[in-house]
């Protein structure tokens, strides 16, 4: 049986100390110790992880000054803290043996926008594309642009001074910073923008830490500006953190910012920004260079930075391919003629921007004929032109999906950070990366390769398994060989990415300069109490080493081959946190969107599992037997055991698989992860395989149960529905409901589905009626696969459904109802799924054998014959079956098209349907539109209801609250529901339950439409 797991104890108490003083003095944001928020905060997009004693959410920035006023105190000064943001940092700056400081949960509001003024005032956790959001509509934008600019934090920005594509025209952050608001280590709430020389001077004769920061920083730029000028390179990614270069700023006034900007936490903690923003370009353009080889794309790169593009950006042959095999793909295949010579190995996009459109395309005609007149001169392969925000913005997108699409490489060898973010002088990046790759190759590693080559910077993620104690020791030999290898071409280490625990090699780009740092360091936290160990150091063996941290692979390798193949869904998360995603109308992970909380991602899941499994493995536990055993075991012999743990559990007994089930059970299962992680992180099962086995220590509810029956409890009580509804439907049946934790239970629709259709001389697909078919009956049948909400809930919508195919000249025909096992699946019985998925796919592979297509209505009971039925009975064994309208675009030929009605409808698609099939919302447009209808799909998040999560009482308040994030303004904009289409039953029940609003489903939208095509 599955042990109780001890969580992990902290190893300085005195932090329980901290916190708790915190409280007395008022600290009004959330103060965490508990093990799965640790777990959480522990790993960040690096190859380290480092549990924190506590971890701290401010509310505002009162509650930061609490923090380190408390910090200062002698009995805590041996304690450390780490301002965190979004969590993308790819080398550990944001990981702390101490206090975890989140900034980006309660701090993320926007607090002024100046559009005559063309600045923007905000709090340190908004995320780069929220601010961009907010600007939008004033023509501004907020210009350093990053791959992960959808969770990245404006305070994260600063801290690491971050830069990426466009950097050579709009610069790095610190260029955009006008002021910083910074909570110093004594206190004091600094508010910090360039100082004329009287100004300065006034404030160097405080007597406080202020003034001895300002002094000292006054003197360094009048004393060693020789030295400075000649060991800062010239290149447009300087030195990030403590940036000497620029004390003094273009206009000769003092600047603490330029010293602030990529100082990561280690001097105070960034509470708020005041930021330059642009006016957007209204024109833009890019051109896609296609190349036999790499290297010959970046050896062209400086001929194209000729041609004065805004930007120059370049993708090696691994991401390209990759790419390919990814839903990103869709997007941008247009742009990748496969008759336009062999296929591309690399490519250079290169984009021009102009406030005119007709300046826009002067300029597209001057560069297009050099690059015609030129051929394949170069190395190159032709080229293709994406024109307007939208086409633009997908080939953007696949390039800022390089590091996911690395990260997706089969096999235990992944592509990591620790040496991707080096800047040469572009002219010598060419010749550099050959050297990169010679020293890669020598090393026996493969590697993908994408960046700026208009700024030196190219991105190279070597593909390495930190689980191979081997493999490990390469971080070491190849990160020394390309320190050697940037400082023989005049360059830098960290281009845009900070330091972190890469700071060991500061002293060798630094060289005299490097005790200026540690007085720096010194003057602004003298005990070492601010993310120590990077950057700066007081002593020479105090920064941090690469090989001195402890990794993630080094926690992984514990836990046994077999088991990590088995949870390969979570083992394989890189911490990229794509799931973080801001943005309420995208579908990823409403569980965080709606809680904020990082245990309620996929990143924060993933790595409770993967802890989880370490655990179970020092408890001398095979998750994978334990599991075979549940299956195989006599579950009445386990009942004693399990009510005994359950008693322990309501007394409070500690268990660490507690903390994992609770973030378990947040997950709506609407499987957005499954195709928008980049590494494909599953949590709905690798959740299943969780549940499993907790239940198999502690008794389920008995809900559960309910829910997982209820495919095969729907077709009895169909019976009698009258009864059915009349008991469920009372106040009595509605009160023993809530007690089960269940609440707005759906009503039978009334109506057999069988006995409906036979009333109206449809046929169910039985051995029999299918023998009876000639061929021309067979190429004109389908048979439409029946789920339990649309037959039993539904009725109707199945009933519109098979009207609309004979109005189309089909002869539909109904499988005979039989489970599809979709909610077992989603609440952990596994062994019960497997069966019903096992009988089920024997009895659709039958009816399939006709030769008659198989179609579904309900996205995600459909799905699940191409998803979780691969997984457990194989890609051989699982039926196939198609989304109606994935079937019925396929037929588009069959019929003439309808002249445009000037119609417009809106569509709303179910979560798991638009992001694991990508086309399918396209599928349904291709419809409408033959059929004379414009139909608009709508960017919307989840709706909340997912299923069963809705119904559930404890999960009714969030649901509703998720539901109010994206949904709740569509449906109030549009105002008439006839207007608006949704393909999935449970966003229909929602909108139902929350606005008093019914949507159509498409099919009785295009019922419509084909009725007055007649």
């Amino acid at each position: 049986m599955i042990p109780r797991l001890a969580e992990r104890p902290l190893s300085n108490p005195l932090y329980l100390d901290f916190i708790t003083e915190l409280r007395t003095r008022g600290f009004e944001g959330e103060l965490s110790a508990s093990y799965a928020d640790r777990t959480v905060a522990a790993t960040d997009n690096s190859i380290y992880q480092i549990w924190p004693q506590v971890v701290v959410t401010p509310k505002h920035a009162d509650d930061i000054i609490r923090v380190v006023k408390v910090l200062a105190e002698e009995r805590f000064r041996h304690l450390v803290i780490s301002p965190r943001g979004g969590g993308t940092g790819t080398n550990g700056q944001s990981l702390t043996q101490g206090v975890v400081v989140d900034l980006s949960r309660n701090m993320n509001r926007i607090l002024e926008i100046n559009p005559q003024e063309r600045w923007v005032r905000v709090e340190a956790g908004v995320v780069k594309d929220q601010l961009n959001a907010a600007l939008k509509p004033h023509g501004l934008f907020f210009a350093p642009e990053l791959s992960t600019s959808n969770r990245a934090t404006i305070g994260g920005m600063v801290n690491t001074d971050a830069s990426g594509q466009g950097s050579c025209l709009y610069g790095k952050t610190r260029d955009h910073v006008l002021a910083l608001d910074t909570v110093l280590l004594d206190g004091t709430h600094w508010h910090s923008e360039p100082l004329p020389a009287d100004e300065l001077l006034s404030i160097q004769q405080r007597g406080d830490l202020v003034g001895e920061v300002h002094r000292l920083l006054d003197s360094i730029a009048r004393d060693q500006a020789d030295l400075i000028a000649e060991r800062f390179p010239k290149l447009n990614r300087c030195l990030t953190g403590y940036d000497l270069a620029h004390i003094r700023n273009a206009d000769g006034l003092f600047d603490l910012n330029a010293i602030l900007c990529g100082a990561e936490g280690t001097l105070g903690l960034v509470t708020e920004v005041k930021l330059n923003v642009l006016p957007i370009p209204k024109f833009s353009a890019l051109v896609n260079v296609r190349y036999t080889t790499f290297d010959a794309a970046l050896r062209d790169a400086p001929r194209l930075m000729a041609l004065q593009a805004a930007s120059i950006e370049t993708v090696d042959s691994r991401v390209l391919a990759l790419a390919r095999q990814d839903i990103i793909w869709h997007g941008v295949a247009e742009f990748f003629p496969d008759d336009d010579g062999p296929e591309a190995l690399g490519i250079n996009l290169v984009e021009f921007i102009a406030d005119d459109e007709v300046a826009l395309e002067a300029r597209l005609t001057e560069v297009t004929g050099i690059l015609d007149g030129q051929g394949q001169a170069h190395g190159r392969n032709g080229y293709t032109l994406a024109r307007g925000e939208a086409a633009v913005g997908r080939l953007w997108n696949m390039r800022k999906k390089s590091v996911g699409l690395l990260a997706n490489m089969q096999g235990e060898r992944r592509p990591i950070p620790f040496v991707e973010d080096t800047a040469v002088p572009p002219e010598h990046l060419a010749d550099y990366i050959a050297e990169f790759r010679a020293l890669l190759d020598s090393h026996g590693v493969v590697y993908g390769m994408f960046g700026h080559v208009d700024a030196g910077v190219l991105h190279v993620r070597p593909a390495l398994d930190m689980k191979n104690p081997e493999d490990e020791q390469r971080i070491r030999t190849i990160s020394d060989g390309v320190v050697a290898l940037t400082q023989k071409y005049h360059g830098l280490l960290w281009g845009e990415h900070g330091k972190g625990v890469r700071s060991e090699y500061a002293p060798h780009f630094f060289g005299p300069l490097y005790p200026t740092l540690q007085q720096i360091k010194a003057v602004f936290d003298p005990h070492n109490q601010l993310n120590p160990g990077k950057i700066a150091a007081p002593t020479p063996d105090g920064l941090l080493r690469i090989d001195g941290v402890p990794t993630r692979g080094q926690h992984d390798r514990i836990i046994p081959i077999a088991v990590r193949e088995r949870y390969a869904e979570a083992m394989h998360c890189n911490g990229n946190g794509a799931c973080y995603n801001f943005d309420p109308d995208d579908a990823m992970c409403p569980s965080w969107k709606g809680t904020r909380e990082r245990r309620h991602s996929p990143k924060g899941r993933a790595s409770l599992i993967r802890e989880w499994l370490r655990q179970m493995t020092l408890a001398g536990v095979d998750p994978v037997s334990e599991s075979a055993n549940l299956r195989s075991g006599n579950v009445w012999l386990m009942l004693p055991a399990r009510l005994g743990n359950t008693l322990g559990r309501r007394r409070g007994e500690a268990d660490f698989s507690h903390e994992v089930m609770e973030a378990m059970q947040g997950c709506l299962a609407c499987k957005s992860c499954v195709a928008q992680c980049p590494v494909k992180v599953d949590v709905p099962e690798f959740r299943s395989k969780f549940m499993e086995l907790y239940y198999g220590r502690y008794l389920r509810p008995f809900k559960d149960y309910l829910v997982g029956s209820m495919e095969s409890t729907l077709p009895l009580f169909a019976r009698w529905p009258a009864l059915y509804n009349a008991v469920m439907g009372s106040k009595l049946g509605q009160s023993m409901l809530a007690k089960l934790n269940l609440v707005h239970s759906p009503l039978l629709s009334g109506t057999h589905p069988v006995q409906a259709l036979q009333q109206r001389n449809f046929k169910l697909a039985t051995t029999e009626v299918l023998q009876t078919l000639d061929d021309t009956a067979r190429a004109n049948a389908v048979i439409v696969v029946q789920d339990a909400f649309t037959s039993y809930l539904e009725t109707s919508l199945l009933l519109d459904t098979f009207e609309l195919l004979q109005q189309l000249g089909f002869t539909p025909l109904l499988a005979p109802f039989a489970p599809n096992g979709k909610p077992l699946h989603v609440h952990g019985f596994l062994g019960r799924f497997a069966r019903v998925a096992g009988k089920n796919a024997d009895h659709l592979r039958a009816l399939a054998a006709s030769g008659i297509a198989l179609v579904g209505l309900e996205p995600s009971m459909t799905l699940a014959y191409r998803a979780e039925y691969v997984k457990t009975l194989g890609k051989d064994a699982a039926p196939a079956v198609q989304l109606i309208q994935e079937w019925l675009a396929e037929q588009l030929s069959r019929w003439p098209e309808v002249r445009a009605s000037g119609e417009t409808l809106t569509l709303l698609s179910h979560c798991t349907e638009k992001t694991s099939v990508p086309t399918a919302p396209g599928d349904w447009q291709k419809l409408f539109h033959h059929f004379g209808i414009t139909l608009n799909t709508q960017a919307t998040g989840c709706c909340g209801m997912a299923g069963t999560y809705g119904h559930e009482a404890s999960n009714r308040a969030m649901s509703e609250h998720i539901y109010s994030l994206s949904w709740a303004p569509i449906i109030a904009a549009h105002g008439e529901a006839h207007d608006v289409l949704a393909t999935g039953y449970s966003c229909r029940c929602q909108t139902r339950l929350v606005d008093d609003v019914s949507l159509r489903h498409p099919v009785q939208a295009l019922l419509q439409a084909v009725r007055s095509a007649q």
